[in-house]
């Protein structure tokens, strides 16, 4: 058998998506995700100018084989639009592998090695009342963990923090439809600084140490600021402080491991295992946030994954919802087999999604599982996928009150 036919599905229910359908000459059918939020049309791109007619009359299940070839082949190494259209061909191969197989994937990959998937949720409010608000909602869901952000004294809009007010499971969208020029905020450090700790302070008081805080600092601090931040909230116990400088350079992490116990968890916007060879080897991280959609897919992170493990490293899959059901369930097969797993990001897909793309996977008490179809466990109806055209959305641009460009 061999790949017969090569698709691009682009569709919008809500917000961009771009599938990868591989079909095999006797009709087996693979999807994987290419989404690049705010670039979607450039791995699009990538996938149909380029990749399509280099995979048709291969062997599909030489899974290894097409990566190294995807990879290597064209000269041009790593960055996100190359990784996400591999990592979009990789999920497709292993989707069609299991399907073949007559298993859900992660019994290809060892089988499971817990029962479920713990993972959190995004709490948010403007202020304080709201976010308990949203806290108080989770809980109540079962959920056991909660990513927290909040409203800034003296800021606008700002990351994190959901515009549609207090409550759970609130759409949150970061990539705005604004025309052909993305939205800018507005940010400043020191007031943050100030700000946080004593939200922290507040969730311990009003929900015990039981639940798992996480929070992101989305790269806006410098190596100092987020040293003093991460001894800061220390009391507070924190499962992860995510990001809390740019992670480009991998050392900045030595000085904010030299001053704090906080765990620290890093890799949203890396693509490559090489991103992380310092973070990991000196034990500078203690979670891999990279998603599988941008990481060159199950082949790469699970080699990725097994690297960490040496060194006690834990996984974070990155699952927000620029990553598709189809990106989620790949996230889900590894968390059930690795070893390492330490929780996933979960935020579920609006209904108009989940008419497009079908899932297996569910929820209960907190914990996530893929479920047991044959492959990724995902199913695309191009049908309805037809009726979301693409919207050109972007990311929002990130400015200091003075009007300087900064990290977003």
């Amino acid at each position: 058998m061999t790949i017969e036919i090569v698709d691009v599905n682009i569709t919008s229910p809500g917000r961009n998506f771009v599938t990868l359908k591989i079909t095999t000459s006797d009709g087996i059918v693979g999807l994987g995700d290419a989404t690049l939020n705010g670039r979607e049309l450039a791995v699009a791109s990538y996938l149909s100018d380029h990749v399509a007619s280099m995979l048709v009359g291969r062997d599909e299940d030489r899974i290894e084989d097409t990566w190294q070839y995807l990879y290597r082949g064209p000269y041009w190494r790593r960055g996100p639009v190359t990784m996400a259209a591999i990592a979009a061909v990789d999920m497709a191969l292993w989707d069609i592998k299991a399907k073949k197989a007559g298993m859900p994937l992660y019994q290809l990959l060892g089988g499971a090695s817990r029962e479920g998937v713990r993972v959190y949720a995004h709490a948010s409010g403007t202020d304080y009342a709201a976010l308990k608000n949203a806290i108080t909602g989770y809980e109540e869901l079962g959920y056991t963990a909660v990513r927290v952000q909040t409203g800034v004294p003296g800021l606008g809009q700002i990351y994190g923090v959901s515009s549609t007010g207090p409550g759970v499971r609130y759409d949150y969208e970061p990539a705005k439809r604004s025309g052909d020029r993305p939205s800018e905020e507005t940010w400043d450090t020191r007031n943050y600084l100030n700000h946080m700790p004593g939200i922290f302070s507040k969730i311990r008081e009003d929900f015990g140490t039981d639940l798992r805080i996480l929070h992101d600092g989305h790269h806006r601090m410098s190596p100092i600021e987020a040293a003093r931040f991460a001894k800061d909230i220390e009391p507070y116990d924190l499962f992860w402080l995510e990001d809390c400088t740019p992670g480009e350079d991998q050392t900045a992490l030595r000085l904010v491991r030299q001053h704090s116990t906080t765990p620290l968890a890093i890799g949203e916007v890396f693509n490559s295992v090489f991103d992380y060879q310092t973070l990991i080897t000196e034990r500078l991280i203690d979670y891999v946030r990279s998603a599988v959609t941008h990481t060159g897919g199950i082949t790469a992170m699970k080699k990725l994954l097994d690297f960490a493990a040496i060194y006690g490293i834990k996984s974070g899959i990155h699952g927000p919802t620029d990553i598709s059901p189809v990106g989620m369930a790949a996230a889900l097969h590894l968390d059930l087999a690795i070893h390492n797993f330490g929780i996933q990001e979960y935020m579920p897909h609006n209904e108009q999604t989940l008419e497009v793309f079908q899932t297996s996977f569910t929820f209960d008490k907190g914990f996530l599982h893929p479920g047991d179809k044959p492959g990724l466990g995902v199913d695309l109806d191009e049908d309805a996928a037809a009726g979301h055209e693409y919207t050109k959305a972007y990311l929002p641009v990130n400015r200091l009150l003075d009007g300087t460009v900064h990290d977003w």
